[in-house]
């Protein structure tokens, strides 16, 4: 590879103030030439898009969840090769990728024999996810988890509120491939990267539609959940996906990649065999 550019987010999960200077080592000990760009918070996605738009032959990326997930979107399978190192807290791409392993391990394994893999995924209302994605009143939890990781407890408290109070209280409905129109409290979409139901080739999205009546259904989900057998707890229904429609009541809650997002109250989903190309070592 001629160049490689590598995004840093020093404010980032796991990332650490030393991550620069570690990741130009790395790079001067396995002979790559390349850059490390290091912005500050409220300029990463500027820079993230001025790095990808000048075409080096791979970017690497040591950030959060949310920053992994947009360079693969900006990229796209045209684009730079993209390794999203585990830098932030929840790591849900890169431990798809790599496994749970430490991002400077990683890195050394991308620049000392990386090849590219492409990646399929899930598209949501015209926004990308290569991991999973929940839609529904769930993944307002997620919204309440950002503010406590923020500092924000009273944030924390009355988003969690809320959540509570809009549970069992606007299911969604949806249409998947043409089949006949389902309700549930929410519908989770999992990539081949991750399922264990889909080969990893397999161009199609695993879609679980999550419908507990009660807490105490909730309680056996969870119990199940834990258990890995989440699949055939009786208030679960599973299937395949290529495209589908989800609407429901008012703006629909979701999270993307263990990201937060929200999408109008009609959105449509389909399956991308060809999202991006990831610069991974062998298998």
């Amino acid at each position: 590879m001629r160049r490689i550019d590598i995004v840093v987010n020093t404010a980032s999960g796991s990332v650490g103030p030393d991550a620069p200077a570690i990741a130009e080592r790395l790079l001067a000990e396995h002979g790559v030439a390349g850059r490390v760009h290091s912005p500050q918070t409220s300029d990463l996605e500027l820079c993230l898009r001025d790095v990808i738009d000048s075409a080096p032959d791979a970017v690497l990326i040591l950030a959060g969840d949310g920053t992994a997930r947009a360079a693969a979107e900006l990229a796209g399978p045209q684009g730079p090769l993209i390794a999203p190192l585990p830098g932030g807290t929840m790591n849900m791409l890169p431990h798809a990728l790599y496994g749970e392993r430490p991002w400077a391990a990683v890195m050394s394994d991308c620049l000392q024999s990386g090849e590219p893999r492409m990646i399929s995924g899930g598209e949501v209302g015209g926004r990308l996810f290569f991991v999973a994605a929940i839609l529904g009143s769930p993944a307002l939890w997620a919204t309440a988890r950002e503010a406590a990781r923020e500092g924000r407890l009273d944030l924390a408290v009355a988003r969690a509120r809320r959540a509570f109070q809009r549970a069992f209280s606007g299911r969604l409905r949806f249409v998947l491939d043409g089949r006949p129109k389902q309700r549930a409290e929410a519908l989770t979409l999992m990539c081949p990267l991750v399922s264990t139901a889909l080969d990893a080739e397999e161009r199609a999205l695993e879609a679980a539609a999550l419908d507990p009546s009660s807490a105490l259904d909730v309680f056996r989900l969870g119990f199940n959940a834990a258990r890995g057998q989440w699949r055939e707890d009786p208030s679960v229904s599973v299937g395949r996906c290529r495209t589908g429609s989800v609407w429901a009541g008012g703006r629909i809650p979701a999270i993307l990649d263990g990201e937060p997002a929200r999408f109008d109250a009609n959105v449509s989903i389909r399956f991308r065999p060809k999202a991006f190309r990831a610069l991974v070592p062998p298998t």
